[in-house]
């Protein structure tokens, strides 16, 4: 899989680039603010459908572009993947609506019929390693499940509509958490979005846990090699709710590379009913808080290392770790991504 052409449009500081790479490694180099890591958002925009540098896609968008009477960017690639060649487009514009605001449009094309995020999935996977990417391991756990999102969604379609099920029931939950915390009114209109968070709760917490071992299993070989067999790391995934508490709790590490779905003896309808059950006994208590408490929203993951050659048995990287273990327990999780 590579990028045959790639061609930008008031993308950040280019007003135009048109550039046909060669399918070997490339170095680009150049002064300050040339545009290189832009170069390198772009493609990480086309491979997950965001920005890996900010939320507002009207950042992207050429800062002199809407006063020349241009404000959009485009950014198009073809791609060859095996034996074929498709084209990716996603194109950013400020649109004026009729009460005077503004509103940012995107829109997504692959081999120019529009699409829907989660259709990018495997369409071209990126793995970006940056400097802020020690935040994975020491910034807070919000980073951490932005970054296993962000990954699974370049390959699984399936757990990319599942998380955006998910977000969307728990904003509408939410919402009506806080109605009936100021308003009053009959806690048996949550069931619809519990239902919802519910089902798919149960795919992100699922597809997670299965990255998470994954994940450990490569980056704990690589991390040895880094360290010249001085350190281990683990990759610990630990779940806000997990319907397999006791005597469950502490399987997701035995897994292996190979593992998919529930633990032995309990079937996916009956981790749904978990969930639910949760979420309609802790009512009350998010009514009085205005917000879901229980659910994927609240994952975390962990970075344990440990080094028996210096006495270290184990050790919480985020907390304790020195600022260079933290950057080689990320540098070993990137490249155990891109194996």
């Amino acid at each position: 899989m590579h990028i045959r052409y790639l061609s930008l449009t008031n993308f950040r500081n280019y007003a135009r680039l048109e550039l046909a790479l060669p399918e070997r490694p490339l170095l680009l180099y150049g002064a300050n603010a040339q545009g290189k890591t832009s170069l390198l958002e772009a493609i990480y925009l086309l491979a997950t459908g965001s920005s890996p540098l900010t939320s507002l896609d009207r950042q992207l968008i050429r800062w002199n572009a809407e006063a020349e009477g241009l404000p959009y960017a485009r950014v198009w690639a073809e791609v060859a993947h095996r034996a074929r060649r498709y084209e990716i487009e996603i194109a950013l514009e400020r649109k004026a609506l009729s009460n005077g605001t503004v509103r940012m449009h995107k829109t997504i094309r692959i081999d120019r019929v529009r699409k829907r995020r989660t259709d990018l999935a495997g369409r071209l996977n990126a793995v970006l390693f940056m400097p802020q990417d020690v935040e994975i391991v020491s910034g807070s756990p919000a980073v951490r499940r932005h970054y296993l999102d962000a990954a699974l969604c370049q390959v699984d379609a399936a757990y990319c509509t599942a998380l955006e099920r998910y977000t969307e029931a728990l904003r509408q939950r939410n919402a009506v958490l806080r109605h009936l915390r100021d308003e009053g009114g009959d806690p048996a209109q949550l069931a619809p979005f519990e239902e919802i968070l519910a089902r798919q709760g149960v795919i992100v917490a699922h597809g997670r846990r299965e990255l998470v071992a994954a994940l450990s299993h490569y980056a704990g070989h690589i991390h040895r090699q880094l360290t010249g067999e001085l350190e281990w790391l683990r990759l610990e995934y630990r779940p806000n709710f997990d319907p397999a508490a006791p005597p469950w709790l502490k399987y997701q590490m035995e897994l292996g590379l190979h593992y998919s779905g529930p633990p032995p003896g309990v079937t996916d309808e009956e981790l749904v009913e978990a969930f639910r059950q949760t979420l309609v006994r802790r009512r009350k208590e998010e009514i009085a808080r205005g917000t879901t408490l229980t659910g994927p929203h609240r994952d975390e993951m962990r970075f344990i290392a440990g080094s028996p050659a210096l006495g270290i048995h184990e050790v919480d990287l985020g907390m304790y770790g020195s600022r260079g273990q933290q950057r080689t327990a990320v540098l070993a999780l990137k490249l155990a991504e891109l194996a």
